[in-house]
Parts: structure tokens; sequence; C-alpha cells
């Protein structure tokens, strides 16, 4: 019967896994990026709901997979640690696909409504005149929803893997599940408006996904975490009003 592989070598194969997927899906993106031309305007970008699945996908392969790293890594210690032990054990890519399934959804529900608004913007000049406005707007929310406290409140968890862990711990394969979508939900609290804000900044733009990773793993991960978090608030606050009275302001793919 083969050994199990020692702990350290098992979490730096799956740290160097996740990684290498999210790097793989930042070249995808970056390419993705340079291919597209000027016609592909809107929230959209002029993309069909399968390829605009896909580069969600891709977004959140490339975005999230670093930034849920921790509570992956933990996942896969305790299990390994009840495999040493003789207990059932769950692979992590059950966890880790449960959670990813879960960031699809909402692109999924984004998309329809993405659709549904460039659909309305058609019949109704006065939105599509005044849709950066609309993006400023929704900037100043995304700020304000860094102070709320169900962001604090889901913030906390994610920056707690192993107390999440131990409290959310679920048997088997099913509750693995159940942990993803838990942790995802968790996530998606979290960080949902930051994603919303892709929209009106351009879902394709590459250097502002990068700057909101960065600010979810300086969230979730950093002792700076809630001094981020505060910064980023201010940041789209006054950004946003800005936009809103400028739109010019805004470097909008409308």
């Amino acid at each position: 019967m083969a050994q199990p592989m020692p702990l350290a070598r098992e979490r730096s194969l799956i740290l160097a896994a996740l990684l290498a997927l999210a790097a793989a899906a930042w070249g995808l993106l970056v390419w993705q990026q340079g291919g597209m031309d000027e016609e592909m305007m809107g929230p959209t970008m002029g993309m069909g709901a399968p390829l605009f699945m896909a580069m969600w996908a891709l977004m959140m392969v490339a975005m999230m997979f670093p930034t849920a790293a921790p509570m992956v890594l933990t996942f896969a210690t305790v299990q390994a640690g009840r495999r040493q032990r003789g207990q059932p054990y769950v692979p992590p890519w059950l966890f880790v696909s449960s959670y990813l399934a879960l960031w699809v959804a909402f692109g999924a529900i984004a998309y329809g409504l993405a659709v549904g608004g460039e659909h309305l913007a058609m019949r109704w000049g006065w939105l599509e005149t005044n849709a950066p406005r609309l993006g400023g707007g929704v900037l100043v929310l995304a700020g304000l929803y860094q102070l709320s406290p169900l962001k604090w409140a889901c913030l906390r968890r994610c920056r707690s893997p192993l107390s999440f862990i131990l409290g959310s711990w679920r048997e088997g394969q099913w509750g693995a599940v159940r942990m993803g979508l838990e942790h995802g939900a968790y996530c998606l609290g979290c960080c949902w408006l930051l994603f919303v804000i892709l929209f009106p900044l351009g879902v394709m733009n590459v250097a502002i996904m990068a700057l909101i990773t960065a600010l979810i793993f300086a969230e979730k991960s950093l002792p700076m975490g809630p001094q981020a978090r505060l910064l980023a608030a201010a940041a789209l606050i006054a950004y946003g009003a800005v936009v809103v009275f400028y739109p010019a302001a805004l470097p909008t793919m409308f």
C-alpha cells in the first residue's frame, strides 16, 4: 500500500497547482484582451453567453485561486491529518470545485442582468446617455459596501481559515462540497461588488482585475487587511463621486 506523501510536500504541490492554474488563466486573459477590438463595447463587451461565461470562469480562477489558497491549504491540512489517523479522506478538489461553481453561478446572474441593461439602454436613450454616471454610482455603492457590517462579517470568516474549517466541518464528499459552497458564499458576500465594478470599468480590463485581486488578497490574508478595506472604500467613494459629476473621468466601455 502506497504511503501518503509528507504533509509539507502535499501542501506545496496544492499551492503550486493553484498558482499555476491562476497564472495560466492570467495569461489567457491578457491574450484575450489583446485580441479585442473597439467594437466590443458595453457591460458584456459584445460577448455571447458561452464566451462570457468562459471568460468569467477564467477570471475567477485567476483572481480567486490565489486569494482562496490559505483556506484551501487549511482544508487540505485537516484532511491529510484525518487520513494519517485512518479516518475518511476527501480530496481538496471537491472543496475547490464547489467554491468555483458558486462564483461561476454569480457570473451567470451578472451576465443576465448586464444583457437586460444593454437591451433597456437601447430602448431608453436616457439610460445610454447617463450610463457613465450610473457606473459612478456603482463605484460609490461599492465603496459604501466596504464599510458595511455585512462586508466585515463575511471578511472575518475569510480571514480565519482554521476557524471556518473547524466551525463549518461536514463529513464526506458532499460535506466538502457544502463547505466549499459555504466558503464561497462568505467570499461572495465579502467581494461581490468588487466584481460588479468591472462592468463600468471594463469586464476585460486586466489592470483593474489585478488591482482588485491585490485588494482582496490584502483584505483576506495580510495584517493590514482592515486598513486596506477602509482605504479602498475611500478611494471608490471619491472616484465614483467624481465620475457622477464628470463622466469623462470613467474609462468606460459603454
